[in-house]
């Protein structure tokens, strides 16, 4: 049907384009519709034509339409069943308005990301014009059509019995070992910054029927939730076999947002992990601002983790973004809350003190996984306040600040300096910070020595730090830039913390999180009531 109605499209553009409006009642000679540029008519694949007879004319046409959509006749009998109506009233027949009626009733049945995406165009949502990502919409809408007609094989339904051996159990599937790879490869989304893969990955999401096995999470979660799982099920043989089988149990499409590798421990986890997940029919999609052959480059033991990029080329289609826009970077960035200068710690209490109301900022405790604990300097009203080296000095990582973001919406960062060689810890760790607060679509409040793009300006990677200064013969280390960073995972991250430090200042994305804010206290008032 979504063919019919992509044939009936270009059929409805094409007469528009010759202004041409055929009516039954017509002296006039038979007559088809020609492209004036290639002097061909619109003809079925098949060499078929739909004739419409009249007892003193007869109208022809033909539509480009592919032979298989012939064995749905639903749209094209439909066609017919109007035109012969039409005549037995004796009313005049516009074409346009008979193919509107049919391009409006197959589109009833059209779904997925690419539709999606038009609409909101349409309504003026999203901006139109970047080919990149429709290109990225078209892979995405064919993987969603090759899901939608492998539900039963790929065992996507959440509510159908499982056939596929192994799913009864670990105990089970160690027994059978019985690898069940899943007939529909997935899709690894690669791109520069700010050019939508999160907004298109989530749409794709968003169109999936409810009742399927999937799950959307940020890598950083996923990883999270990777070692938690191990911790549990410590002293089994191949606890990671465990694990694989309690995550393909809860999902069978896997979305992972911003794949990165950063820590070894992650690197050699990873190729195991999803040796399992494969062979138990995971399908995954992710997105990453990296190729899958940057992945971890330059890590330590990473010939250990090479397999693992040779397994995801074999599972997944890969695409990438090419767009150059970096569409955070056209938001109204002047609206945050972002202060630069050492005067700008009176602003951030201010603006703090305000968030709060009534409230009384106290020291309070947030619990973690694994039974850490975070202790939060000053919190109160959803809003925590930290002087940056509590957070970013210390050794604390993602799982500290998802737990922060579970009870806090806003977070107040006093003194965020330059990033260099002496705080590259430090820097990892702020880079984490922002992704998660991205993530948890948190409103965030800062002072800096610097902009975004200042606070890395000594960040690079090793290829820009030959071009900033090649080494020569009658040049000695002494002339080196002073605290210059040279690490290739935080020269290519650094991009992606600037581009969203930008947009979390910006008036959209504020208005955004007020709205969550709204929802979630409604929500919460709500249950109130029902107690």
């Amino acid at each position: 049907m979504r063919s019919v109605a992509r044939s009936l499209l270009q059929f409805r553009t094409a007469v528009q384009r010759q202004k041409c409006i055929y009516q039954f009642g017509s002296a006039k000679a038979k007559k088809y519709l020609i492209h004036t540029s290639s002097s061909s008519a619109y003809r079925m694949t098949n060499n078929a034509e739909i004739i419409f007879g009249y007892p003193t004319s007869m109208f022809s046409r033909a539509l480009s339409i592919d032979a298989a959509t012939l064995s749905n006749a639903g749209a094209l009998s439909f066609i017919l069943h109007v035109f012969v109506s039409q005549y037995y009233v004796g009313a005049n027949l516009n074409v346009l308005s008979v193919l509107d009626i049919v391009i409006s009733i197959t589109d009833l049945n059209r779904a997925g990301p690419l539709v999606e995406y038009e609409r909101r165009i349409a309504m003026g949502e999203l901006v139109d014009g970047d080919n990149c990502q429709v290109g990225t919409l078209r892979e995405l809408q064919r993987l969603y059509d090759e899901l939608a007609d492998s539900v039963d094989t790929c065992q996507l339904d959440r509510h159908m019995g499982s056939e596929k051996p192994g799913r009864g159990g670990w105990l089970w599937s160690r027994l059978m070992r019985q690898s069940s790879y899943s007939p529909v490869k997935g899709l690894y989304l690669y791109g520069g910054v700010g050019t939508g893969k999160t907004m298109l990955m989530d749409l794709f999401f968003d169109q999936l029927p409810s009742n399927w096995k999937k799950k959307r999470i940020h890598f950083h979660d996923f990883m999270l939730n990777v070692h938690s799982c191990l911790q549990k099920h410590k002293g089994v043989s191949d606890p990671l076999e465990v694990v694989a089988e309690e995550i393909s149990e809860d999902a069978i499409l896997l979305c992972l947002d911003e794949f990165m590798v950063t820590d070894v421990a992650d690197a050699l986890i990873l190729n195991r992990l999803f040796r399992h997940l494969f062979s138990k029919g995971i399908i995954l999609v992710s997105t990453s601002n990296r190729a899958p052959d940057n992945l971890y480059e330059g890590g330590l033991q990473r010939d250990l983790f090479l397999p693992f990029i040779a397994t995801l080329k074999e599972r997944c289609v890969i695409h990438e973004i090419g767009s150059s826009t970096d569409y955070r970077k056209m938001t109204s960035c002047e609206q945050g809350f972002y202060f630069v200068g050492k005067d700008s710690s009176r602003s951030l209490k201010q603006k703090f003190e305000q968030l709060i109301g009534e409230h009384t900022a106290v020291p309070q405790v947030v619990e973690v996984v694994m039974g850490r604990k975070l202790h939060v300097p000053l919190g109160a009203n959803g809003c925590a306040c930290f002087p940056f080296e509590e957070l970013c000095d210390k050794p604390l990582g993602a799982a500290d600040y998802f737990g922060l973001f579970k009870k806090f919406h806003t977070l107040a960062l006093e003194g965020v300096p330059i990033f260099g060689l002496h705080n590259k810890s430090a820097a990892y760790r702020f880079v984490t910070l922002i992704d998660v607060t991205y993530e948890n679509k948190a409103r965030l409040l800062c002072t800096a020595e610097g902009s975004p793009q200042d606070l890395f300006q000594k960040i690079v990677t090793i290829s820009d730090a030959k071009q900033i200064a090649p080494r020569t013969s009658s040049r000695s280390r002494k002339n080196d830039e002073p605290d210059l960073c040279v690490d290739n995972e935080l020269g290519f991250a650094k991009d992606r913390t600037i581009s969203r430090l930008t947009e979390i200042n910006s008036k959209e994305y504020l208005q955004q999180h007020a709205a969550l804010l709204a929802e979630s206290q409604l929500s919460y008032g709500s249950a109130l009531s029902m107690l």
